[in-house]
């Protein structure tokens, strides 16, 4: 099975001296979830964890969509999203990096944005241009995907840059709807996830070229370098 062309860095986040901070120290977890071995085993804890992220979104959107239980749905949004890195941290403290496993997070992560954005576009709590940005270019990297699985075999593995913008995106999305929907702190909120949905966007779009890279080396049969 063909594989994505890794991204060129010098050093993870929070590798080195050993004193990065949280942050650098999930996203560096998650990364190395991403690079290491992995084997073909399907019931493990991490993949567990994945089903049972995609198993709250309806509760989610339900929260998200009644009137009176968007601040309940906001904060399981938030739950639901913190909990991203964990099967990730587990697969690779674990030894249980799977093949599904590098399958099922990410199309988690898709499921719960798109599940959120929706749900908040039709409770007026986050503008339809702003969602269409994330879910137009979803959708066109998911169908890209399936048209290369289908037709090669082959999948394009997530890039670090990616799973950056998704962490950035999910965290500025409720931030936002936050602030709309007049809850506590919410012009801070609203400011606070407008700053940080710009910087995803950009990331989002700079993986977006990425994997267009990625895509058509894959269909040429090119494996990148390793």
């Amino acid at each position: 099975m063909l594989c994505a062309m890794r991204d060129p860095t010098s050093e993870r986040p929070g590798q080195g001296s050993g004193n990065g901070s949280p942050l650098d120290r999930m996203l560096g977890e998650a990364r190395g979830a991403a690079e290491a071995p992995s084997s073909r085993r399907i019931l493990t804890i991490p993949n567990l964890i994945s089903f049972s992220r995609i198993l709250l979104i309806p509760l989610v959107v339900v929260l998200l969509v009644r009137p009176g239980t968007e601040y309940a749905g906001l904060l399981l949004l938030g739950f639901v999203v913190a909990t991203d890195w964990v099967d990730g941290f587990v697969a690779r403290r674990t030894g249980q990096v799977s093949e599904l496993g590098k399958i099922l997070d990410p199309v988690a992560d898709r499921l719960i944005v798109a599940a959120a954005l929706i749900a908040l576009v039709v409770r007026g709590a986050f503008p339809l241009w702003a969602a269409l940005l994330v879910l137009v270019r979803d959708g066109l990297i998911v169908l890209a995907g399936v048209v290369l699985l289908v037709w090669r075999g082959a999948r394009i593995d997530v890039r670090f840059v990616g799973k950056v913008a998704t962490f950035t995106l999910m965290f500025a999305i409720p931030a936002i709807a936050w602030g709309n929907l007049d809850l506590v702190l919410g012009p801070a909120a609203r400011v606070y996830g407008w700053l940080w949905f710009w910087v995803g966007i950009v990331e989002y779009y700079v993986a977006t070229a990425l994997y267009a890279g990625d895509l058509a080396a894959a269909a040429r049969g090119y494996d990148g370098p390793r």
